[in-house]
């Protein structure tokens, strides 16, 4: 029997040397926010390579690979209508909608149970390099508050990747951009490791100089939910917290970091390598 074009699944090796790397870099790591913001038990995701095809690579509560590795065509199942579409697309029942192919099924109904689906794609000046994805199983259906946390991590998402890469910078320089990052790591006065910082970051460093901030884990919590438009009663209800108990964690972030609003202080936090 002959493999479908559209669901061919390919080794992990191969995988490392066709997805852009720093895509598949970031990827787990906002997919992880994605999952943290929403609430979804099931996020996943993958870059587009240069055939213009979805590679999916990076998954958070699916239930076996069956997903791992498969190639979506542009046009094709949900990411790939994404794609083609350059917006995000939600089926609240896969399995029946008529807005996409379903050449997909036996994999996202069959095998995950997945019921209602989206697909948002990241999108860098005009072109699609990704897409993610949102699930849940069984009657629930996902919520407008998910499409727009997806919607301002993808655009988060999108900005890192249209950073200068590390790749346009030459070996000497990038090993001397590590080193700088280390010893700054070291210093102890904090007017001089945050010159250090500056410094680091002029030259173009990619890796964030991790500056101690005394943020409780409790606090970095509130101000990643702050960074991707989650308002406060939104934070209380996805930490498990009154609104007067999140607000409390802002006012110490914000202290701590020497600024007067939760804008600034998600800046702060993101400019010091905690967020």
């Amino acid at each position: 029997m002959g493999v479908h074009p559209f669901s061919r699944v390919l080794p992990s090796a191969r995988l490392l040397d066709v997805l852009p790397d720093r895509f598949q870099v970031l990827l787990p790591q906002r997919l992880d926010m994605l999952r943290r913001a929403t609430g979804l038990p099931v996020v996943f995701g993958g870059a587009v390579t240069p055939g213009r095809d979805l590679l999916l690579s990076s998954f958070q509560g699916t239930h076996g690979t069956s997903l791992h590795g498969l190639r979506v065509g542009t046009g094709r199942g949900l990411g790939g209508t994404a794609i083609a579409m350059g917006t995000a697309v939600r089926v609240n029942d896969y399995a029946s909608t008529r807005a996409i192919t379903h050449e997909f099924d036996q994999m996202v109904v069959v095998d995950e149970r997945l019921t209602s689906v989206f697909a948002y794609p990241v999108t860098v000046r005009g072109t699609v390099h990704g897409v993610l994805y949102g699930a849940v199983r069984g009657q629930a259906t996902v919520g407008d508050r998910a499409i727009r946390m997806a919607g301002a991590i993808a655009q988060g998402f999108a900005q890192d990747l249209d950073m200068p890469s590390q790749q346009n910078q030459t070996l000497h320089t990038q090993a001397a951009l590590r080193e700088l990052a280390e010893v700054a790591k070291l210093v102890g006065d904090p007017v001089l490791r945050e010159r250090l910082r500056k410094v680091h970051q002029n030259l173009g460093g990619a890796v964030p100089v991790s500056v101690p901030t005394g943020l409780t884990p409790r606090e970095l919590d509130t101000l990643r939910l702050a960074a991707v438009g989650a308002s406060n009663r939104e934070i209380a209800a996805e930490l498990g917290l009154s609104t007067e108990t999140v607000k409390a964690y802002l006012r110490g972030a914000m202290r701590k970091l020497g600024v007067h609003n939760r804008t600034a202080a998600v800046h702060a936090a993101r400019s010091t390598g905690a967020l």
